[in-house]
């Protein structure tokens, strides 16, 4: 297994201090995170600043996620006391029930105050879990750069709803140390980490190993393998996979040697855009 992934550029150390600072100036945090990784996409950080701030959780990436999976996250979110959306940002699914539910929590809000006021939000969450797409959507225009990299939205932005809600946009932050490996490697397959500090052949050798064991059928279709290679001395199951589906894309460099490389991005681009099918790599009954 890749070992001490971490990723803490000086900026999030930054965004950390001003989410705790600006957090009084707001009534609730909308926090997205990932349907594919709903544990590992939550910072305990921002959970521990956030502390008992009204919260709703956006289970995003829904259309990339297994949908049975998505359920049971959301029931699990909403047993825990959190008010918890299904929704998929990139289309739109799912916007219109947050406003109702913003509403909601603004009529609730104001009827403690002498004055009504305009609900404002917070908008938090680690790179890449599609914060910058939910803005775009509540304010009905492109209001904040989008990317399929981590760490594109670079400071904090207060942004006006056509129904006078404002929020507060701020950029991705993860924290200093991972305490559990599988984390690092869940961020690192769903692209909230930079690649560019990771080793991709590695890391697609072990999202193969998942996919593997979990999601062999997805596998096997995707790259039109009639079997998977077993366990064997020579060639761990992953290895021999990874060897397989190269041998299928034609990934052979000269002299007849394995571009792994090339296979391990295409693996992972495959499974970040969904090609390979719905994939939950955080399950509840696992």
């Amino acid at each position: 297994m890749i070992e001490n992934i971490n990723w803490y550029p000086g900026h999030m150390k930054k965004t950390r201090e001003m989410i705790a600072a600006n957090l009084k100036l707001v009534d609730v945090v909308v926090e997205v995170v990932d349907a594919r990784i709903p544990v590992s996409s939550r910072n305990p950080i921002i959970d521990e600043i956030v502390k008992n701030k009204r919260r709703i959780i956006v289970l995003n990436k829904s259309d990339l996620s297994d949908p049975d999976e998505n359920r049971k996250w959301s029931e699990h979110f909403t047993k825990a006391g959190s008010k918890c959306l299904i929704m998929n940002c990139n289309s739109g699914e799912g916007v219109k029930k947050l406003l109702s539910l913003l509403e909601r929590e603004q009529e609730d809000i104001n009827s403690h105050r002498n004055v009504p006021k305009p609900l404002r939000m917070m908008i938090v969450g680690v790179p890449n879990v599609g914060k910058s797409s939910l803005i775009n959507r509540l304010t009905g225009r492109k209001a904040t750069q989008t990317g399929d990299k981590p760490g594109v939205t670079k400071g904090k932005q207060w942004l006006t709803l056509s129904n006078n809600m404002q929020l507060m946009d701020t950029p991705g932050v993860l924290w200093p140390k991972f305490e559990d490996p599988e984390v690092g490697l869940d961020l690192a397959f769903c692209g909230s980490i930079k690649d560019e500090i990771l080793d991709i052949a590695d890391l697609a050798l072990e999202l193969i190993k998942f996919l593997y064991d979990n999601y062999p059928d997805m596998l096997m279709a995707r790259y039109k393998l009639e079997e998977l290679p077993e366990d064997t001395m020579e060639a761990p199951y992953a290895l021999g996979t990874m060897e397989a589906i190269a041998l299928k894309r034609g990934f052979i460099m000269p002299g007849k040697r394995i571009d792994y490389e090339r296979c391990g991005k295409t693996v992972l681009d495959e499974f970040r855009s969904g090609t390979i099918g719905k994939i939950t790599l955080e399950r509840l009954n696992d």
